[in-house]
């Protein structure tokens, strides 16, 4: 059995850091406020600030709640699978539009206590015409000593047209109808 499908092509497009995307130290721009990766109007979200790194690397560090145990005394894999997905669903922004996660893919190397402050650091791996491919780390302090890894495919996505049929459904759908459909 195949043990994972994430391959980055060998042939890859030349990138750029799109001109409008967070200087290194920035926070990047969330894209929706009740996102619950980083939305911050989200009641129970995760509220994860990422911020832009060099080249093409984001940061974000998240504390780890109560209210996000697993196993006893331990991070839920869920919630540590959606905080990846939000710090590598930022690097395409440092590129050009934004994406939408089409593989997601974690190993977890140790168990996360409660309490401790969880580190991610994101890099981008490549881009493949509308396919971007991300890498990231969690850690505790000490990034030689991962605790967790990840991968990522994100395709780059019109908003408008991808979002169309489902904006009825958002808490904004008001505001985000005069905005995305005027």
């Amino acid at each position: 059995m195949k043990s994972s499908s994430f391959v980055v092509p060998d042939e890859l497009d030349e990138v750029e850091r799109h001109p409008k995307a967070a200087k290194a130290g920035e926070p990047v721009r969330m894209h929706n406020p009740t996102c619950f990766g980083c939305g911050p109007d989200s009641p129970q979200g995760l509220h994860l600030v990422v911020h832009a790194g060099e080249g093409f690397t984001v940061d974000a560090s998240m504390e780890v709640e109560t209210r996000m145990e697993g196993g006893p005394g331990v991070i839920h894999g869920g919630i540590l699978s959606t905080a990846f997905d939000e710090v590598m669903g930022t690097i395409p922004l440092l590129i050009g539009p934004s994406g939408v996660t089409v593989h997601l893919e974690v190993d977890y190397i140790r168990p996360i206590p409660v309490g401790s402050t969880l580190r991610f650091h994101g890099n981008l791996l490549g881009r493949q015409r509308r396919k971007i491919f991300t890498e990231a780390i969690a850690h505790l302090g000490d990034p030689d000593k991962p605790v967790a890894s990840a991968h990522a495919i994100f395709v780059t996505i019109d908003v408008r047209k991808h979002f169309a049929e489902h904006v009825d459904k958002s808490a904004r759908a008001e505001e985000y109808k005069r905005r995305m459909y005027p």
